[in-house]
C-alpha cells in the first residue's frame, strides 16, 4: 500500500525534466536579442546621422533715421523796465498839481475852521507826550530799637503740631526772621532755626499772626523781627 500512496513522488514524471532544461537557455537568448536589438543597434547607427551647420550667417540691418526739422525760433520781447513809484522824476513837470485829498495833513491844515481840532489847537502838529506814571512810594523796613518799638501781636494762631512729628517724639524750638507790612501782616517769613518735622507747621502759623502797625516820624514803615514758635508734647 505504501508504494500505492507515495508511488508518484518516488518516480518522477516522463518528460518533465527535459522540459525544464530547455525553457531557461530559451528565455535567455530571448531577452538578449530584446537588449542588442534595444540598445546596440541604436549607438551603432549615430555614424549616419546627419552632420550639424558648423556656423550660422546672418545680416545686421541698421534702420535710417531722418534728421530732426530745425525748430522755429521764437522772438524774445525786449526786457522793459519797471517804473518805480516812490523814484524822483527825472524830467520838470510842466505846472504843479493840486495835492491830493488823501494826501493832506488834517492837523497842519485847518478845513473845520479856527478852534481844536481833535484835543490839538488849530496850527499845531506836535503831540505832547503823556505825562510820566507817578513813582510808587518806597516803603522802608527797619528793625525795632532805640525810638522803634516791637509792634503788638494782636491775632495769635496756634500751630498744628505733624502727627509725624508726634509719632516722632519730636519737639522743640522754631526761629523764624518775620517781616510784618506797613498794615501789621505777615508778608514774609524764613526759618533761621530749624527743627525736622516741625518748620513748615511753624511757618504756617506766623504767616496767619497780625501786629499792630508800626511808624516811624509818622510815617508808616516795614519791621523785621525774629520771632519763635514752641512745640512740646505732653
Amino acid at each position: 500500500m505504501a508504494r500505492d500512496l507515495f508511488g508518484d513522488v518516488t518516480r518522477p514524471f516522463n518528460g518533465v525534466g527535459a522540459r525544464s532544461r530547455l525553457t531557461v537557455p530559451l528565455s535567455i537568448a530571448a531577452h538578449s536579442a530584446a537588449v542588442v536589438a534595444l540598445v546596440v543597434v541604436p549607438l551603432l547607427a549615430t555614424d549616419a546621422l546627419p552632420a550639424l551647420r558648423e556656423g550660422i550667417s546672418y545680416t545686421t540691418v541698421t534702420p535710417v533715421v531722418p534728421p530732426e526739422p530745425p525748430r522755429p525760433r521764437v522772438a524774445r520781447p525786449p526786457d522793459v523796465a519797471m517804473a518805480d513809484p516812490a523814484a524822483a522824476p527825472l524830467v520838470a513837470p510842466d505846472q504843479i498839481a493840486a495835492e491830493p485829498a488823501w494826501q493832506r495833513d488834517p492837523i497842519a491844515t485847518d478845513d473845520w475852521g479856527a478852534g481844536v481840532i481833535t484835543g490839538l489847537e488849530s496850527g499845531s502838529d506836535v503831540l505832547a507826550p503823556p505825562p510820566p506814571p507817578a513813582p510808587e512810594p518806597q516803603t522802608r523796613t527797619v528793625r525795632p530799637g532805640g525810638q522803634i518799638r516791637p509792634p503788638t501781636k494782636v491775632h495769635d494762631a496756634a500751630p498744628l503740631y505733624p502727627a509725624i512729628a508726634q509719632s516722632a517724639r519730636v519737639q522743640g524750638v522754631v526761629i523764624i526772621q518775620a517781616t510784618i507790612g506797613v498794615d501789621g501782616a505777615v508778608v514774609d517769613a524764613t526759618v533761621l532755626r530749624s527743627v525736622p518735622l516741625l518748620d513748615e507747621a511753624a511757618l504756617a502759623a506766623v504767616r496767619q499772626w497780625r501786629y499792630t502797625p508800626t511808624r516811624l516820624n509818622g510815617e508808616p514803615v516795614a519791621v523785621i523781627m525774629t520771632v519763635t514758635v514752641n512745640f512740646q508734647l505732653r
